[in-house]
């Protein structure tokens, strides 16, 4: 029996189709469900099936499921296991009760500044664990990115919804919320990550050996992840307000305001189950920069690169994992 190849995704990763179809698998909040033991017991066995020294009558669609739990709740640069609010599975659960708080508390200071709170500390958490693991981050990088990106989102929140409160109706200042999220991812990947600005990120060529770093890399990855992450949020903090506006002049809405935050969550919880995996399928996960453009832009790193290929042929791609 042909034995399934553990380096290559269940679909073609050089599609969108097959991208979406692998981030539905891997980030299903189901896998939240499952046990830190089942977790361990599923990375032991795919160790076991690579060293073709799995147990007895194991089955494909065993290794399927192991390999699901393993890639949703393991980093794949350094294979650690990721904290669970910070796995892309719990993005669904955990960004529903957020963002629908968010788009429901909006009208009070205190509550603005507790939610984009809340969302930031959430926001640091995922692309911390989400980011390029072949980056050390520092104590302090990670300090000064959170608090930089909740201070981006709060001056960009209090600061449209005092603007707002005189000038527009009430439709606009329900987009107060996107706003800030958009701002402050802007501010908090990049920051997360800059590392991997300052230093640059390892790229591999198509066999996947090490030839160097690239700081141009680093910037494709991480403006494709802040493209991806503002994406995610976009249908259900964009379309929500619309129709909460529409539903509140219902009178049996207005009977049922206790429903109102419930309904939202439950609403943000339904687009993100879909826009989870379409947002993280926009961009392949192992990305290329041309070496072409090292040349023109990235001089010192380009020489650098040529010394580590000196004996060999000098590839026109290198390739890289840029984050979620």
């Amino acid at each position: 029996m042909e034995r399934i190849d553990l380096t290559k995704s269940k679909w073609d990763q050089n599609t969108f189709s097959g991208r979406f179809k692998h981030f539905l698998w891997v980030t299903d909040p189901r896998s939240c469900l499952a046990s830190t033991e089942t977790l361990l017991q599923s990375e032991k066995l795919i160790q076991s099936y690579r060293s073709h020294q799995e147990p007895p009558g194991t089955t494909d669609e065993q290794i399927w499921y192991a390999r699901q739990l393993y890639e949703s709740a393991f980093h794949p640069d350094s294979g650690e296991l990721q904290n669970f609010i910070g796995r892309m599975s719990f993005q669904m659960p955990g960004g529903m009760l957020i963002t629908g708080c968010m788009l429901q508390f909006y009208k009070t200071v205190p509550a603005v500044i507790f939610w984009q709170w809340v969302n930031q500390s959430f926001n640091a958490l995922v692309n911390y664990t989400n980011r390029n693991a072949k980056s050390e981050v520092s104590p302090t990088q990670l300090g000064v990115a959170y608090v930089s990106a909740t201070t981006s989102a709060l001056v960009t929140a209090l600061g449209l919804k005092k603007f707002l409160e005189k000038r527009a109706g009430s439709l606009l200042q329900r987009y107060v919320p996107f706003a800030a999220v958009a701002a402050a991812n802007c501010v908090n990947v990049p920051l997360m990550r800059q590392s991997e600005l300052i230093n640059g990120i390892e790229v591999f060529d198509e066999n996947g050996n090490h030839v160097g770093e690239s700081r141009l890399a680093a910037v494709k990855g991480i403006s494709q992840v802040v493209f991806s992450r503002i994406a995610m949020a976009a249908p259900g903090m964009t379309i929500l307000p619309i129709v909460m506006l529409r539903l509140e002049k219902l009178r049996w809405m207005q009977r049922v305001k206790f429903l109102h935050a419930p309904f939202q969550v439950l609403m943000v919880g339904a687009f993100l189950s879909f826009m989870t995996p379409f947002s993280c399928a926009f961009f392949p996960q192992k990305c290329s920069l041309d070496v072409s453009t090292m040349a023109r832009f990235e001089q010192g790193q380009y020489a650098k690169l040529k010394l580590n290929v000196a004996d060999g042929e000098m590839p026109v791609k290198v390739y890289f994992n840029k984050g979620l």
